[in-house]
């Protein structure tokens, strides 16, 4: 993205935000002392042609961390003494730990710590010290994060929290659990916000009628993947599995999968069902083992569950591999990995309604949870429809982000998004 564009884009953003952001105030909440002898330098930091980023350094826990401050020179607003931190989604268990690149920019190009600092605030993130299922150990390094950043900023005011996929759902639970840490607000981007036992669930559904449908053709079973096609799935995808969702003979068998499990694709796009049915895929080969280490156990559960949608759901239920999650693994889910629908600042959730890898159903679970807790006023969600996972542009964020800060003015923005 050129230049003159990325600025346009600021300037769209900051005038419709840096008005209210420069008049909000906030006494300064104390911090507390943070052992900055254990942070080491890292290799630089990718340069961006808005955001003044220090070197990359490590967090106590071994996470990989980012501050990046306003740098433009008027009419650009300087430091309003605000804080964004953005917490980042899955990445694959075989990866190295690192701050994931290609989430930090939006579909349609925007870099999101430029958008942030083109409208005065300090931008921070972090890798998480692990990669795969990291949602208690992402949230632990986040309030670090915040703590390293007020320790050389003790001026801050409000801290702000942007997460997207599993940070979606690290940002729900800290409105939750750490309100006094994000003391702005958060917004969760297209998280399995509304019931994680349900998440692990529909990837296992999606896995074991898959085989259903196609049996033989993945390695392994639904539970229990080899290190081999971990190893290899990238091959094994291009010349095994694109191959038999791509002939013809197997259409009614791909309409019948996406028919029982629910998953979204684009009617309009005839290519975007072989894009579910691989993103989908991909969770059950890279997120499997990685989930059983975490949780102590295996924690998908369809021993009573009755699949419909096929052309013989008789013969489907008859057949169909049948597991019992763990007890341990749903003790854990249920400890660290639900929300309760009771957030202790305001928080905006936003959700592509034809989400193929977080179906959108997770926000009606979330509002209702909201509801039941009397908290419907903490929370604004913005559905946009599209296909895809995450797939927003800067506009839609920045409907979100104005309800977020204008949320201390008790002014309710009711959008329609563009279609």
């Amino acid at each position: 993205m050129s230049l003159s564009t990325q600025v346009s884009k600021g300037i769209r953003l900051l005038s419709v935000l840096a008005l209210v952001g420069l008049a909000l105030s906030m006494p300064e909440r104390p911090t507390q002392a943070v052992e900055l002898a254990d942070r080491v330098s890292a290799p630089p930091t990718p340069a961006s042609p808005h955001a003044a980023c220090d070197p990359d350094q490590t967090q106590a826990s071994g996470a990989i961390y980012r501050i990046c401050m306003p740098s433009l020179p008027l009419p650009f607003p300087p430091w309003n003494h605000d804080l964004v931190v953005f917490a980042h989604g899955y990445v694959s268990p075989t990866a190295s730990v690192a701050i994931p690149e290609d989430q930090l920019t939006l579909p349609d190009g925007t870099s999101i710590p430029d958008a942030v600092t083109m409208m005065g605030y300090a931008f921070a993130t972090t890798s998480y010290y692990t990669n795969g299922l990291a949602v208690q150990q992402g949230l632990a390094d986040l309030v670090d994060l915040v703590d390293i950043f007020k320790a050389a900023h003790p001026d801050t005011n409000r801290v702000y929290l942007i997460g997207a996929s599993e940070g979606g759902l690290i940002t729900a639970l800290a409105a939750e659990q750490h309100a006094d840490v994000f003391n702005g607000g958060a917004m969760a981007l297209c998280g399995p916000v509304g019931d994680f036992r349900q998440q692990v669930n529909y990837f296992g559904d999606f896995r074991v009628v898959f085989d259903y449908f196609f049996p033989g053709l993945m390695p392994g079973d639904p539970i229990t993947i080899p290190q081999s096609l971990m190893d290899n799935w990238d091959t094994y995808l291009a010349i095994t599995v694109t191959p038999a969702l791509s002939n013809t003979a197997n259409a009614i068998s791909v309409t019948q999968l996406l028919s029982v499990t629910q998953a979204a694709y684009d009617p309009l796009d005839a290519t975007s069902a072989i894009t579910t049915i691989s993103g989908l895929l991909w969770y059950n080969v890279f997120a499997t083992n990685d989930a059983k280490a975490k949780l102590g156990g295996q924690p998908f559960d369809n021993f009573t569950r009755v699949y419909s949608g096929s052309l013989d759901d008789a013969a489907l239920n008859a057949v169909v591999q049948r597991f019992t999650a763990d007890t341990p693994a749903l003790s854990a889910i249920q400890a660290h990995y639900q929300t309760v629908g009771r957030p202790h600042i305001p928080v905006a959730t936003m959700h592509n309604t034809l989400d193929p890898i977080v179906p959108y159903w997770h926000e009606i679970l979330y509002q209702n949870k909201i509801g039941a807790q009397g908290a419907a006023l903490m929370h604004y969600n913005l559905p946009v429809s599209r296909y895809g996972h995450c797939n927003f542009d800067a506009a839609e964020v920045q409907v979100a982000l104005t309800w977020l800060i204008n949320f201390r003015f008790k002014v309710f923005l009711p959008v329609v998004l563009r279609q």
